[in-house]
């Protein structure tokens, strides 16, 4: 009997990927349905509910749900969640009972089927409220909810497609199914996630071995959706990870792997979906540290943190690990946090993904002590051939206006 915490709604993992003949079968009759294109956090839901990490949901959320969902974070079965997961077109001439295709991408791929069981219209400005906190357009979280169609669908769905995730990004894309597998391998029962858009500076570097003193292993899990401007792409992230994972993490303490979503960028509320399909991938814990999945000035620092004491005991089984604001300190000569450096501020070192971004892209020093050498090597070649793409860019154009 396993030992991993059990899916999230109390039942076996639920992906809506077809396989084999009924795959065949279902593609050749969506060639033939009405077409509704997905944008791209549509997508990664679509392939999400294919690979079982939206377990126990069996497609787009209907009206009580979306509704139950913003208010209560709670949906019509009672079932504990906290972010609509829905899909949305301006297309009048669907109907409910309609079979549809989804489709993606610039080639209007088919990725999933759709019988539609709801068609409705939603208040944005309530899922933005809710959701985000605030309806300014700023926020790319609210951006998004603005932009989406007239109507949202509901119903279930049955996924063709993994998105050509596994053949883009290779072992580093796993499936709950197969990060589950992993774990009762390994023989671990205690598994922390670490939630990651960004390579891993000294600070994501401590938060992961606190981590790692008191569970079994870590699950370093990076996005692999569509990423906002100026963010580092998957692979050298991915790479950056790998580097630090071998220098400086004992063996067989670490998983890096992918999942497919974009981020929501939704702070608090997004910390509770990133433990609840956590809990699907089998983690036991998720790290929660300073302004998680947060976005500019939207959310105060510790906002995902006390969220989790704001939800009943039995919503989610994968539990916070709360970790205060941490730094490298020059007097304790260490990575430190609030909780255990008694220093002044003019002592420590803050770190950020978004400061380490900005010093890497204007060719400036990086402290000694931000982050590990190898991780710096791999990041400066990247901007380094960032630079020279935009010089080649704006030589080609000064050429063409000849």
């Amino acid at each position: 009997m396993s030992r991993l915490v059990p899916p999230h709604g109390g039942a076996n993992l639920k992906p809506l990927s077809l396989e084999g003949a009924n795959l065949s079968k279902e593609i050749k009759r969506a060639a033939n349905l009405p077409q509704v294109h997905c944008s791209s956090r549509e997508f990664g839901d679509v392939i999400m509910l294919g690979i079982g990490g939206f377990t126990p949901l069996n497609g787009f959320m209907g009206k009580g749900d979306w509704e139950g969902v913003c208010l209560h974070m709670m949906m019509t079965d009672e079932i504990f969640w906290p972010i609509p997961i829905t899909l949305s077109t301006n297309d009048e001439s669907i109907r409910i009972g309609d079979d549809i295709a989804l489709t993606y991408g610039q080639d209007k791929a088919i990725i999933a089927t759709m019988t539609v069981t709801e068609k409705y219209s939603i208040d944005k400005d309530l899922e933005c409220i809710s959701v985000y906190k605030t309806t300014d357009q700023e926020h790319p979280g609210v951006a998004l909810v603005k932009a989406q169609g007239k109507y949202n669908l509901a119903g279930p769905i049955k996924v063709l497609s993994d998105g050509h995730f596994s053949a883009t990004y290779g072992d580093l894309y796993m499936t709950p199914s197969e990060t589950r597998a992993y774990f009762e391998e390994k023989g671990w029962s205690n598994i922390a996630a670490f939630q990651t858009r960004n390579p891993m500076h000294r600070s994501h570097e401590y938060l992961a071995k606190i981590a790692i003193e008191i569970c079994d292993g870590v699950m370093i899990h990076s996005t692999l959706g569509e990423l906002k401007p100026g963010d580092i792409p998957a692979e050298v992230r991915s790479e950056a990870i790998s580097a630090l994972i071998e220098n400086y993490f004992t063996d067989n303490s670490v998983l890096q792997s992918g999942y497919p979503l974009d981020m929501r960028y939704a702070g608090p509320r997004e910390a509770l979906l990133h433990a609840l399909f956590r809990q699907n991938y089998g983690c036991s814990h998720l790290i929660v540290g300073r302004d998680h999945a947060g976005v500019g000035d939207y959310y105060g620092p510790f906002d995902a943190h006390n969220i989790f004491d704001e939800i009943p005991k039995d919503a989610l089984i994968t539990a916070p690990l709360k970790i205060d604001w941490t730094f490298w300190c020059n007097k304790c000569a260490s990575m430190a946090s609030m909780k255990t450096c008694p220093h002044k501020s003019e002592d420590r070192l803050l770190l950020s993904g978004s400061k380490l971004r900005h010093l890497l892209s204007e060719n400036l020093e990086v402290p000694e002590n931000f982050s590990r050498s190898e991780v710096l090597s791999i990041l400066r070649n990247y901007y380094s051939k960032l630079k020279e793409d935009e010089k080649v860019k704006v030589e080609l154009k000064g050429h063409s206006a000849k």
